[in-house]
């Protein structure tokens, strides 16, 4: 269980600093820098959207494992999923489920 809880807590802190970092380049790039313009969008810009796409796979898949272990509902798992989509709320989270397991008793922290 210590194993599923670690993988998905890095995970989550991953897949949500890649995405508040790209989600913060949006807002910035959109409000000072024209991007709205695609031909001034830098390269990078793009790949932090592509590899958050590939870390939200893999959040996916530790999320999901996580979940099957601890036995939570479809609904709450879903939520969880869904979190990694969401600026920040990845964070919120894993601060949750984190909580959640060690009430459990099902790992010390």
């Amino acid at each position: 269980m210590k194993g599923a809880l670690l993988r998905y807590r890095v995970m989550a802190y991953v897949t949500g600093v890649v995405l508040a970092t790209a989600f913060i380049w949006l807002v910035v790039g959109r409000i000072f820098l024209d991007y709205g313009n695609p031909d001034a969008r830098p390269a990078l810009y793009g790949y932090l959207w592509i590899a958050h796409g590939w870390l939200y796979f893999l959040y996916l898949v530790t999320g999901v494992d996580l979940a099957f272990r601890v036995r939570y509902s479809v609904v709450r798992t879903l939520g969880i999923l869904i979190a990694g989509t969401i600026p920040f709320m990845s964070f919120v989270a894993e601060y949750y489920v984190h909580k959640d397991v060690v009430a459990r008793g099902l790992v010390t922290d």
